[in-house]
């Protein structure tokens, strides 16, 4: 199966770091310590919204100098801006999010690092045509690059198995995609327990055992987003997976196989009077 956009070498630990960081910047109330509590605690959040964009672009840059040819670059282009397009149908009511089902399929068929980078693309696009560019987009950005970059690690799988384990992973990144987006503001929504002698209930608590800051979490996240969001954009991954897949996937293979991304067209100056002298390609590709 060719790829895209190779994760090899290089590329790839610079990725795993990049994948590491950015969960620390994710899960960063999990590392705040008592002495951390007050302003500086609150700034954390804005610290890492600065770094993030840079963590992603030098990954980007990085996937990119593995092989990001003229026709990969033309179909991120198209797939990023349908992806643009698709989010603002949905995004907003009940949860119903149009776009991830469409990071599923590409990064399955066009590979991890294809995924990864549409996610970035999609995010950051759609944001620009929606006015939601703000604190969170980074994270928005990288959370949906991962959505795109596991789709293209998934196992082998064919016909009817294939739909159900991309339904099954769209409903996973689905879940995991908003306990991810929700860990990095919830002590902004739910407030910083100040240690007054009151119960926490769902506030975070600077100090407390990872254990039940998580349970406090859990409980936070169950309340405020898994019914009323995150299980309606896992319902729409599996329904457009499960509808759409099918076609969808076709379509992007078949594109696949006549760009052939991980082929290079040899270029000949031949003079033969054929289309090679006349700066065509020659049929052969390596």
């Amino acid at each position: 199966m060719s790829r895209a956009l190779r994760v090899r070498g290089s590329s790839a630990l610079i990725l795993a770091v990049a994948t590491a960081a950015g969960l620390m910047m994710f899960l960063w109330p999990l590392f705040v310590t008592v002495s951390d509590n007050g302003e500086h605690a609150r700034d954390a959040p804005l610290v890492f919204a600065l770094i993030l964009p840079v963590v992603i672009a030098v990954v980007v840059a990085e996937l990119n100098s593995g092989g990001l040819d003229v026709k990969a670059l033309a179909m991120l282009g198209l797939l990023g801006g349908v992806g643009a397009a698709l989010r603002p149908l949905g995004a907003g009511t009940a949860g119903i999010e149009t776009v991830f089902f469409l990071l599923v399929l590409a990064g399955r068929v066009y590979g991890a690092g294809f995924g990864f980078v549409l996610g970035v693309v999609t995010l950051f696009t759609s944001a620009l045509l929606t006015g939601g560019v703000g604190p969170w987009l980074p994270f928005q950005m990288l959370g949906a690059a991962w959505v795109g970059l596991g789709a293209g690690l998934l196992p082998r799988a064919r016909g009817r198995a294939e739909i159900v384990l991309l339904a099954a992973y769209g409903a996973f990144a689905a879940y995991a995609f908003g306990f991810l987006l929700n860990m990095w503001f919830w002590p902004f929504a739910a407030g910083t327990f100040t240690g007054d002698g009151s119960n926490p209930g769902l506030q975070f608590v600077p100090g407390d055992p990872v254990w039940q800051n998580l349970r406090r979490f859990f409980w936070f996240t169950v309340a405020t987003s898994t019914w009323g969001w995150d299980t309606g954009r896992a319902i729409t991954n599996v329904v457009a997976v499960s509808a759409l897949g099918r076609p969808v996937l076709a379509a992007l293979r078949r594109a696949e196989r006549k760009a052939r991304f991980d082929r290079e067209v040899r270029f000949t100056d031949g003079g033969d009077g054929g289309d090679a002298g006349r700066g065509g390609y020659d049929a052969s590709l390596t």
